[in-house]
């Protein structure tokens, strides 16, 4: 096979074209390599299957939609099931949630969110409080805004970074909270760093704090207990709009609908991906609440209200794909899944490794999860190691430096959590030893 014309994203390419690993098809929990050999995949793609692969379902909507109408633009033309779609998702959100703008990914989702905060402060007559704020550790996606906000830093050491943001500290603290099962305990007067935040810049000229309820990229570190809520509530406090990234926690990843919901904190705005089609056809949302979509409304003075939106926004093979998982979803009552008996069952299994040589701490929430190691001679080297490891086992988990994450498919069930201890200690065995 030649291999050097495919440029890989986030991908160390000579090394890859040097040892593939190639998959041929995939069928429920698995993927299967060249040689028919099952890979159990613990990362749902890249957080994205939550229905499991190969949903009959799901190809069955794409395939015939394509054949009665195979692309539609929303600029000023519609087509019905983009309008189906925005009413299923709105219910299924909180009850002033009740608009949605739709998109290709989750990168253009958070860029969206980003522009519609701060037409939102202008709109209001406040074009001086544009300035963002985000957090440590967060990753937004890798669009220009997506990476302003972004506190990777990997992410913009090759670009300058764009726009006017302030960074919260992240929440993730092996000192106190190291093993945590859940939400962490300690933590929660991180959130008063706003308070430092606005203290300097002051709330006139703050639009915005974006966060992730659960941050994924970054190395899946759950909130502290009331984090999320204090956060918000300081925002309330001093007219600052909340943005959730729920690009990964979304569609029963942690127990509901959003993050949010599991929580019990709502928005301004929220966007999601991944989930929404189960990676099958790319696309994104952002999820408006009335406040918000109402200053759009009544107070642009132009025939378009916002001037924004993409080539594939509400495209028609993305929206069948989508009412063809929200059926699934409902069908299999997935939503709540990974509040029940099988989150048990993978937080278990995830901390039988917590005695193994180089492993500083393990968390989890929901149907997430995340395995920590010590670092290696240079950073990354032992969580690159043990997800290479992992894959001769037969195995997908999704590095993110010294740190492993699982996020599986929502319908795993107790025989593939087995396999996957077995696996995964068999793997960081190898890699740091017994």
């Amino acid at each position: 096979m030649q291999n050097e014309a495919f440029w890989m994203p986030f991908s160390a390419n000579r090394d890859f074209k040097a040892a593939p690993r190639l998959v041929e098809r995939s069928s429920g929990m698995y993927y299967y390599d060249e040689d028919g050999q099952p890979i159990l995949d613990m990362a749902a793609g890249l957080w994205c299957s939550n229905l499991g692969h190969g949903r009959e379902e799901v190809a069955a909507a794409i395939g015939a939609r394509a054949r009665e109408l195979d692309y539609a633009p929303s600029f000023n033309i519609g087509h019905p099931d983009a309008f189906i779609l925005a009413e299923r998702l709105v219910a299924e959100a909180a009850d002033d949630i009740n608009h949605v703008f739709f998109t290709t990914s989750g990168s253009e989702a958070v860029d969206t969110a980003l522009k519609i905060a701060l037409a939102y402060q202008r709109l209001r007559g406040n074009p001086g409080k544009n300035l963002l704020v985000s957090r440590s550790k967060a990753y937004h996606g890798v669009n220009f805004g997506g990476t302003a906000v972004g506190g990777v830093s990997s992410n913009t050491a090759m670009f300058e970074r764009w726009g006017n943001v302030q960074f919260l500290p992240h929440t993730l603290d092996i000192e106190r909270n190291a093993f945590s099962r859940g939400l962490p305990e300690q933590g929660v007067d991180r959130a008063d760093a706003l308070l430092d935040i606005i203290e300097v810049h002051g709330a006139d000229a703050i639009a915005a704090v974006i966060v992730e309820p659960v941050a994924g990229a970054g190395g899946m570190i759950p909130p502290p207990q009331g984090y999320l809520e204090r956060l918000a509530k300081i925002c309330r406090d001093h007219d600052i709009l909340v943005i959730f990234d729920e690009v990964i926690c979304g569609f029963g990843r942690i127990g509901g609908f959003t993050g949010g919901d599991v929580f019990g904190v709502t928005p301004d705005i929220f966007t999601s991906a991944k989930g929404l089609t189960n990676g099958a056809v790319p696309m994104g949302a952002v999820f408006v609440s009335d406040e918000v979509y109402d200053v759009f409304m009544q107070t642009s003075s132009t025939g378009i209200e916002f001037w924004h939106g993409y080539t594939y926004s509400a495209h028609p093979l993305a929206c069948a794909a989508a009412l063809a998982c929200l059926d699934v979803y409902s069908g299999e009552a997935l939503f709540t899944r990974a509040t029940g008996p099988i989150a048990d069952e993978l937080e278990n299994a995830l901390h039988t490794v917590r005695g193994l040589n180089g492993v500083i701490d393990v968390r989890n929430v929901g149907l997430l999860g995340a395995v920590q190691f010590q670092p290696g001679q240079r950073p990354g080297q032992v969580g690159g190691d043990v997800v290479r490891a992992a894959w001769q086992q037969g195995l997908v988990v999704r590095g993110l430096g010294d740190t492993i994450a699982v996020s599986p498919p929502l319908n795993i069930e107790s025989q593939h959590i087995r396999e996957f201890s077995e696996k995964i200690t068999r793997a960081i065995q190898q890699v740091v030893g017994s």
